[in-house]
């Protein structure tokens, strides 16, 4: 914490208060209004052009003006992403910051990501004489529907970005330590669903009925043996259900059957294979019955594969602030939670980093937890880092 740049310690009062207005008034995916006019109010008080991306993104942009800065240096340009929406969990802790609105909490830390955002702005815009190159700062929606970082990609306003970066609190990281690894870090996630058609009949009279809850409730039994039977087991892969409905009475065979599960992979040939697998399990199974089904799979996020080069980068930056690379985890087993930063990645190679928050019991519930807390001395570290890395690039 000693070797934090002076400015953004400076800062930590201003970032403690942004990050407890986002956690007090949290908006859900895709309906973070209030959210996103607070940001651009702030962008604008600091003179920081931007665009809306979508209804509820905000895209800003910061050109360094450094006088010696070489013209591979001007030319350079790096993306800085925070995700701003909440989750629909009650907050139970109690605390003066705590959510003004029932059943709405920024449970994974998203109002610290986009206060620490708000704090490289500044620090960068102020300091835009020490780089030459441009940065993009990302004010991302929907993270946990996996439906924002693809509407900032079809905008066509961050094609040709040269690096991605971008961060996220990690309750199971003490505060000070910073995660900063190379290849596989989270799951792709995909949400199926499975319409299964039968025939309706009298229970007593099944035989002139197709059942498709009886086929239904195979499928679900047939497709947990994809991965124990087909999958090689140091593959992490899962496929799980979590919604199985059928019939509308006791006594009718039911004629219609939904199911919804999810597809967590670590690499996209594996993910590939497994969507093609539980939409060949789901059809051939309702065959035997008599059935036919429906397949439908939505692409909420792609795996999150760092690259060893920006990984390096940001374990060399962060170590340098922090004191040491004993502060710098470098290696660890990747995470089956999925994350839409995955779609930036698509553009340009990067580094989705991990912040130490945990320094108590208050700050050790794990994220979507309804009591889930920060430690904010990791607001200033998260700044430091985002601004470490940029300019770490930008000039190199």
């Amino acid at each position: 914490m000693k070797h934090l740049l002076p400015d953004i310690l400076a800062l930590t009062p201003q970032l403690s208060e942004w990050r407890r207005h986002f956690h007090q008034n949290p908006e859900p995916s895709l309906k973070e209004y209030e959210t996103a006019a607070t940001i651009q109010s702030i962008l604008n008080k600091l003179d920081i052009s931007f665009e809306t991306i979508g209804e509820t993104g905000t895209l800003a942009k910061i050109i360094g003006t450094q006088v010696d800065a070489n013209e591979t240096q001007r030319q350079r340009s790096l993306l800085l992403r925070a995700d701003i929406d909440a989750l629909e969990v009650p907050d139970l802790k109690e605390t003066d910051y705590s959510s003004k609105k029932a059943g709405l909490n920024h449970a994974c830390g998203h109002d610290a990501h986009t206060a620490a955002l708000l704090g490289a702005a500044k620090y960068l815009k102020d300091n835009r004489h020490t780089f030459g190159g441009t940065v993009l700062l990302a004010f991302q929606q929907a993270e946990e529907i996996g439906a924002g970082a693809r509407q900032f990609v079809d905008s066509g306003l961050i094609d040709g970005v040269d690096e991605v970066f971008g961060l996220h609190v990690d309750p199971n990281v003490p505060l000070g330590k910073i995660e900063a690894i190379a290849g596989p870090q989270n799951a792709s996630g995909d949400i199926f669903t499975i319409e299964v058609a039968g025939v309706n009949a009298h229970v007593a009279q099944p035989h002139r009925g197709v059942d498709a809850l009886v086929a239904g409730a195979n499928i679900v039994t047939e497709i947990q043996h994809i991965v124990s039977r087909q999958v090689d087991p140091l593959d992490p892969v899962v496929i799980g259900i979590g919604r199985f409905e059928a019939g509308t009475r006791y006594n009718v065979v039911a004629d219609r059957a939904y199911i919804q599960g999810t597809i967590r992979a670590m690499t996209h040939d594996t993910r590939n294979r497994m969507i093609a697998k539980v939409e060949a399990v789901a059809c051939l199974t309702a065959q035997i019955h008599g059935a036919t089904v429906t397949f439908e799979n939505y692409s909420a996020a792609l795996p999150v594969i760092n690259n060893e080069v920006q990984a390096k980068r940001g374990a060399r930056v962060a170590a340098e602030f922090l004191g040491g690379s004993q502060h710098v985890i470098t290696s660890k087993l990747p995470s089956m939670v999925a994350d839409d930063f995955a779609d930036l990645l698509t553009l340009a190679p990067g580094l989705y980093g991990r912040v130490g928050v945990n320094s108590s019991q208050g700050t050790s519930y794990g994220l979507h937890h309804n009591q889930f807390d920060l430690d904010e001395r990791a607001l200033p570290i998260m700044v430091n880092f985002h601004v470490a890395y940029a300019l770490g690039y930008l000039n190199t």
